[in-house]
């Protein structure tokens, strides 16, 4: 389904809700600090991993009901001073990229979202990097949108490895974490990490078996209302990660 943009007249009214808005935290989950160095290779071999809690992709933020065999997905987590590692196993009988520019409906493509809130404050960061939305593609590539409302590779951000057995992909991902004070182009390095952090997290799959639109998109948070398509623009509907040494 195609993104719709906000009004106009909407927007102020948004944006002052944002400067007052303050996160209640959910869906909190501990996070354990990684105790070898975590390779990306999409085997998830390091001891630490079998240690971790299964976590799961089940909330369809849009498009029909699907059945199993069409998608499943589950993931887990892990973290060091450099990085926040995800492990995880998605279940999808078609793999569809339709557009091989990066920057191209990039939504449309099958992919993994990657919501991240820094500092836990939520708010919106639809045009700003208050929070960043990362899709990660079949390829690897990251994008998301800029302060000047145009997409952008960050894939700087965001490392990956991927390993497909059957219609299983198992996505190994090391997310460097910045600051709401990230520009395009300036000089910035990523936040170092240490227990007791708190950061805003979601997790998404965009999923298209031969679609022109992508016909599912099934996140790990449970978004009330009808609207559940608001990752993209509003923090807030991201849960909590606790980070524990």
């Amino acid at each position: 389904m195609k993104r719709i943009l906000l009004t106009a007249m909407l927007m102020p009214m948004l944006f002052s809700c944002s400067e007052e808005s303050h996160k209640k935290n959910h869906q909190i989950i501990p996070v354990n600090k990684s105790r070898s160095e975590i390779v990306l290779d999409g085997s998830a071999q390091e001891a630490s991993w079998d240690e971790q809690q299964w976590y799961t992709l089940d909330q369809n933020w849009l498009g029909e009901t699907y059945d199993f065999e069409d998608f499943s997905g589950r993931y887990k987590l892990l973290w060091d001073e450099e990085a926040l590692y995800l492990y995880v196993e998605i279940t999808d009988d078609t793999l569809y990229d339709q557009y091989a520019d990066p920057l191209k409906l990039w939504w449309d493509d099958d992919c993994l979202e990657i919501f991240v809130d820094e500092d836990n404050s939520g708010g919106l960061h639809q045009y700003n990097h208050n929070a960043f939305a990362y899709h990660v593609a079949l390829d690897g590539n990251v994008v998301d949108l800029g302060p000047d409302r145009e997409p952008h590779l960050y894939n700087e951000h965001v490392r990956s490895s991927r390993k497909q057995v059957g219609n299983t992909s198992s996505w190994e991902v090391a997310v460097a974490l910045y600051g709401d004070n990230f520009t395009e182009g300036g000089k910035h390095s990523p936040v170092d990490l240490k227990a007791d952090k708190q950061i805003g997290f979601a997790l998404a799959y965009c999923d298209n078996d031969g679609s022109k639109e992508r016909e599912n998109f099934i996140g790990s948070v449970f978004v009330p209302g009808t609207d559940k398509n608001q990752g993209w623009i509003n923090a807030d509907i991201f849960g909590t990660l606790l980070l524990k040494d």
